[in-house]
């Protein structure tokens, strides 16, 4: 089960690195340490987001923090002056996937209240304030560049004009294929999982230990060896049918077979705290036999040798013999999932289809493959036919061929100068004081310099 956990240990060091960190700061009572006009930021409020930092094991560099709190301050007093709004249910929807992440890091909710010293409702009160400025920051900033001037041709042609030919984007080779896809048998090869876990389900009940089965028989690498155990963790991180089975169980009861896009499952429940739970689970996923992949393999030749022969188009035999609902209706024509382009780098394509059309030339199609679809997590599998449609070399942006892309360089360039405009302008007519305890932050922006408390 692909869910986010952190080990004792990491967690160990994490603290040792806070307490070593935290030495310039002990024996010092909470006092604010920045005022930025109406708003104080704390010695507390910062140490606070030390820890957070920590949590996600991210950088928690106490200047760099500072130095975020204090824009996030300039940030929020002008989304108050224009009026703007946070939509609160996506506050409670990020509030809960935060909450969530954090709780499951750190073993639990009680964990999560001693290693902040606070209870879980305090900390929520405090993550969801965060959220909400952080919220109407990303807000303001939208706002400042929804300033920015329509970008035209113009701008991107002055842009390439005066830019190191270095600096120019680099846009890497691109393929565009098409696919004829079969799919094995999934029906038998389900009924087959489901006859593998009820005989193990009946050897559990039985008196044999869950443990030790998912030693022996679950496919899921990061939990088997230790006996199918999951660790502590919120039930939103998992498949919500394989969070409802186990939330129904009472601990130590065996689940019916679940199915999610993983494949199929048992699951006992150890224990269970709130939207929490530690369970051990054996995760088996339909398999198919060479047989099948010989019969589909003999169709996709078949359809490949009546293609090179005219006999039909590629196109007309997507739309009539593929099996994959996504790229068939498109005479088999490929897109990217997540962007919807037909155009694909290396890293987006399977590896299976990459060392497909590794050799072919453009307009010619593969042999038969066994690939992964983009079903789950990790995909299922099918069987297909690949057409190298065209090839794009790598090559630096120009204006004939890039314009798309360097349109969103400009106006990436842009936005940050609005922003960084916006904060230096901020930042000189804002009332700011800094304590001197961070006289020694070099600050990304000079301005704050100037801003230190003079005793």
């Amino acid at each position: 089960m692909n869910k986010l956990m952190k080990t004792a240990a990491v967690l160990a060091l994490a603290g040792l690195s806070v307490a070593a960190s935290a030495q310039k700061y002990r024996g010092v009572v909470d006092k604010t340490v920045a005022i930025v006009g109406n708003e104080m930021i704390s010695l507390s409020d910062l140490e606070a987001q030390v820890q957070a930092m920590r949590a996600q094991g991210m950088s928690s560099d106490r200047c760099q923090l500072l130095e975020n709190m204090m824009q996030t301050k300039l940030f929020l007093a002008q989304a108050r002056v224009d009026s703007l709004v946070v939509n609160q249910d996506q506050v409670l929807a990020q509030l809960d996937q935060y909450t969530a992440q954090t709780t499951t890091m750190l073993g639990g909710e009680e964990e999560t209240a001693q290693y902040f010293g606070k209870p879980l409702y305090k900390l929520r009160q405090e993550w969801r304030s965060q959220i909400e400025e952080q919220t109407l920051t990303q807000q303001e900033q939208q706002e400042i560049a929804r300033k920015i001037p329509e970008l035209t041709p113009y701008d991107v042609k002055q842009f390439l004009d005066t830019a190191d030919v270095a600096s120019l984007p680099m846009i890497p080779i691109k393929y565009q294929m098409s696919q004829i896809c079969i799919y094995p048998d999934r029906e038998a090869a389900a009924i087959a999982v489901k006859e593998r876990l009820l005989a193990i389900r009946e050897r559990i009940i039985g008196g044999e230990r869950f443990a030790t089965l998912a030693r022996l028989y679950s496919e899921d690498p990061g939990s088997s060896r230790k006996g199918g155990e999951l660790g502590m963790a919120s039930k939103s991180i998992f498949w919500p049918a394989f969070s409802d089975a186990a939330m129904s169980l009472k601990p130590g009861t065996i689940s019916q077979i679940v199915e999610t896009p993983d494949g199929f499952h048992i699951i006992e429940v150890l224990e269970k705290k709130g939207d929490m739970f530690n369970a051990r689970h054996i995760l088996i996923k339909p398999s198919y036999t060479q047989e099948d992949q010989e019969k589909a393999f003999k169709r996709l030749d078949s359809l490949r040798t009546a293609i090179m022969d005219s006999t039909i188009t590629f196109e007309l035999a997507a739309r009539f013999y593929s099996e994959d609902p996504a790229t068939r209706t498109n005479g088999g024509q490929m897109a990217d999932p997540n962007t919807g382009s037909a155009y694909f780098e290396i890293d987006q394509l399977k590896p299976q289809d990459y060392a497909a059309i590794q050799g072919l030339e453009v307009g010619q199609i593969s042999e038969p493959i066994a690939s992964l679809d983009n079903e789950g997590r990790d995909g299922n599998l099918v069987y297909k036919i690949v057409r190298l449609d065209k090839i794009v070399p790598a090559h630096t942006a120009t204006f004939e061929s890039d314009y798309t892309e360097l349109l969103g360089v400009v106006r990436n360039e842009k936005t940050i100068e609005a922003i960084d405009h916006f904060l230096d302008d901020k930042i000189k007519t804002s009332y700011i004081i800094i304590d001197p305890l961070f006289k020694d932050c070099e600050f990304s922006r000079k301005g704050w310099v100037e801003k230190f408390r003079k005793d």
